[in-house]
């Protein structure tokens, strides 16, 4: 069968679910209070694909290419039952299935979602300075729950785990060696995330942003690396490991070093829509078809033709314009 391929030539490999746009973390990059309060309108339970429609969509993403599945939210983990899900993702032949939190839920659910069938983990760990990591979740969660469920998770055989680390100047980069000397050696991969303008309620600013190299050289300069090759076209994270074969740390620099031209991501939000770039404008209605009585064979030429459409490259094109045009918030899609 002839590879699926966006008009810049970029095929459909990884597919990121958004299973629930709420969150019970209010971190300041991504959901700050001032917006997400307690009268926020969230998504009602019927807006929300049910299991089942989300695997229909991820089998239909399945057979165009897509390989690797990433569960994500708001925060995935408070979606109920959310390991049933997983059961039924891992029933895709020749997926890798892996899943993103905030790790506050994690230390109880990592042994079910490992029987589920998940993969790998990746936790959302900003700070591990207990005040610095309060401050920037802003509903007073304590880092030593989050660590607990890391140290869950590396128990289950979630593995890899990864940590994502959302560096923001003037707020948390002087933790960036902390970090690494925290997690060298544990088998945790550190991956550090150049603070990015998603949606228009995290206040960005290009000022705020710790360029990847400026991380690399402040982690080498006391614990040496050297790079790595990227393990597939279109990894997001440029790896780097110890000299000293302790492990390995990966840079995601969106912002000074974009990688639109590789980029092989589809995102599907909570409620159905599919957006061809984190950036997006707007998304392309899935959950009419799945309700419209559409069969398998349309709902997957409906997904080919959105991305045999695909022109995205926001990253790349990023300017005064580009940056005050309508996004969708990045707690909606997952990131």
């Amino acid at each position: 069968m002839e590879r699926l391929t966006d008009k810049l030539g970029r095929p459909v490999r990884d597919l990121r679910i958004s299973v629930t746009d709420r969150c019970n973390f209010r971190c300041v990059y991504c959901m700050p209070k001032e917006v997400f309060g307690r009268d926020y309108a969230f998504l009602a339970r019927t807006d929300l694909l049910s299991f089942e429609e989300i695997e229909r969509v991820a089998r239909a993403f399945a057979g165009l290419g897509v390989e690797k599945i990433r569960v994500t939210g708001g925060e995935p983990l408070v979606r109920r039952d959310v390991e049933t899900l997983i059961a039924l993702l891992a029933r895709i032949d020749g997926l890798d299935l892996t899943l993103t939190t905030n790790g506050a839920l994690l230390a109880r659910k990592a042994e079910g979602l490992k029987a589920a069938g998940l993969d790998r983990i990746t936790v959302s760990l900003d700070s591990l300075d207990d005040e610095v990591f309060r401050a920037m979740n802003d509903v007073d969660f304590p880092v030593a729950r989050v660590l607990e469920g890391v140290d869950a998770a590396l128990a289950a055989g979630l593995a890899p785990v990864k940590v994502n680390v959302v560096v923001k100047r003037g707020l948390n980069e002087g933790g960036i060696l902390p970090m690494a000397r925290r997690f060298r050696g544990t088998g945790v991969v550190l991956r550090f995330i150049e603070f990015m303008d998603v949606g228009h309620t995290n206040g960005w600013r290009m000022d705020d942003v710790v360029p990847a190299a400026e991380i690399v050289a402040a982690i080498d300069a006391e614990l040496p690396l050297e790079p790595v090759e990227a393990a597939y076209r279109g990894e997001v994270a440029t790896r780097w490991r110890y000299r000293d074969g302790s492990g390995e740390i990966g840079v995601i620099s969106s912002v000074t070093q974009p990688f639109c031209g590789d980029c092989t991501r589809a995102r599907l939000s909570a409620d159905g829509q599919v957006y061809t770039c984190l950036f997006a404008v707007q998304g392309h209605d899935l959950r009419a078809l799945l309700r419209g009585g559409a069969s398998d064979e349309e709902l997957s030429a409906a997904i080919a033709d959105i991305w045999r459409a695909r022109t995205d490259r926001y990253s790349e094109l990023r300017s005064a314009e580009t940056a005050d045009l309508p996004k969708v918030e990045m707690s909606f899609i997952g990131g």
